[in-house]
């Protein structure tokens, strides 16, 4: 185990009824809002006008920003950057997914800086500064509501990429699980995958004297696969809600990975994937993740055999660490072809023919990984099986 440092500065509040937190929390950082939302879901909901009516009863001066895109976009952002700094917007309150999230991240950090926000995005830039934010969180998958990390796609250019810095932790985030009951049943099942996926994520690390973290992440991991197929069937059933919601906040606020640093190649394939072809960011995981797991068996096998007896349960007499790690790969997909997760490329109409597209995405800032280095051959590799 490596030496930490673990530092957290989110105020979660957590439960039924908690949007009424935010008359305490709001007027904590200041009275001109800018309200950051997607497409129209939480005014369908009912969400938004319970939120105008609250921010109204503390007499704050709310500003908007709509049509947050599932893969946020920098041209949204820059909207968003251009209302603060007109306005002099004192807070943001973001109300939906990771998507929304993210980009009041880049929107928070835009507004105090004086060059394009882009660059923070590409790492030409660094954000030692951002506006205040906090968030009422919609839907379960992310965990972008208790971490400072977020992604960013430029359409234009069909580049997507992750950045991050230590003053965009959202000041405090409202998880009420009654407001993902109106998720629907695909968004929900690419919400799962996502908070495995982050999960599996931090397993696939090379650090020794990891076991307590090890039995956190396999404890997550089975905790959602058993709430998973309930929650699918009853989709507005507030303990399995619950149960989920927490567990992506979890997967993804930094609790797991103390002590060492996993890999994150897969996370990388996949926004080079959805940066060419805009899919969703779970569905692309769900294809991608069993193929690299594939590719990488043979790096530390043990590691796989010990993912696949703890958490699917599989009986390692008289197979070798490599051979019980491919039965849990399998597993997974088995897993994830259960609750109706894609399973191939081509299930989104990807072919062969911007696989070099994607490569060169994928590399944009060289080989990457932290379990195994992957260079562009491995990412065709990886592409070509998943198709």
């Amino acid at each position: 185990m490596q030496n930490f440092t673990f530092w957290n500065p989110t105020k979660l509040i957590f439960g039924k009824g908690q949007l009424e937190q935010l008359k305490k929390e709001v007027p904590l950082y200041g009275k001109k809002v800018l309200l950051v939302y997607g497409g129209g879901s939480i005014k369908r909901s009912g969400l938004y006008d319970q939120v105008i009516a609250l921010l109204g009863e503390i007499g704050a001066e709310v500003f908007e920003l709509s049509g947050v895109e599932p893969n946020p976009r920098i041209s949204t952002a820059r909207k968003g950057v251009e209302i603060c700094k007109q306005e002099g917007i004192e807070f943001l309150l973001a109300v939906g997914g990771g998507s929304v999230i993210d980009c009041t991240k880049l929107i928070a950090a835009g507004a105090k800086y004086d060059g394009d926000s882009w660059d923070l995005v590409v790492k030409k830039a660094f954000a030692h500064e951002a506006l205040p934010f906090g968030t009422v969180l919609t839907l379960a998958a992310t965990g972008s509501e208790m971490n400072a990390g977020s992604v960013i796609t430029n359409w234009e250019t069909n580049e997507k990429y992750g950045w991050g810095s230590p003053v965009t932790f959202p000041k405090f985030s409202i998880l009420d699980p009654v407001n993902t009951f109106t998720v629907p049943r695909n968004q929900t099942i690419y919400g799962i995958v996502d908070m495995m996926s982050h999960v599996l994520e931090h397993y696939f690390h090379l650090e020794e004297n990891t076991d307590f973290q090890d039995r956190m992440c396999e404890s997550l991991l089975t905790t959602v696969m058993e709430t998973a197929p309930k929650l699918l069937a009853d989709l507005e059933n507030y303990q399995h809600r619950a149960t989920i919601l927490y567990s992506g906040t979890m997967a993804l606020n930094g609790i797991l990975n103390m002590g060492y640093r996993g890999d994150w190649a897969t996370h990388n394939l996949e926004h080079a994937v959805s940066a060419v072809y805009d899919i969703p960011h779970g569905g692309g995981l769900a294809i991608l993740f069993p193929h690299w797991m594939e590719h990488n068996l043979s790096i530390k096998p043990e590691r796989f055999q010990q993912l696949a007896v703890r958490v699917f349960g599989v009986d390692p007499k008289g197979k070798s660490a490599e051979e019980t790690g491919r039965v849990g790969i399998s597993k997974l997909r088995e897993f994830w072809n259960s609750i109706e997760a894609p399973a191939r490329l081509a299930d989104y109409d990807i072919d062969d023919s911007k696989l070099e597209l994607m490569a060169d995405r994928a590399m944009a800032n060289g080989e990457f990984g932290n379990f195994k280095k992957l260079n562009r051959e491995d990412c065709l590799a990886i592409y070509r099986a998943s198709l």
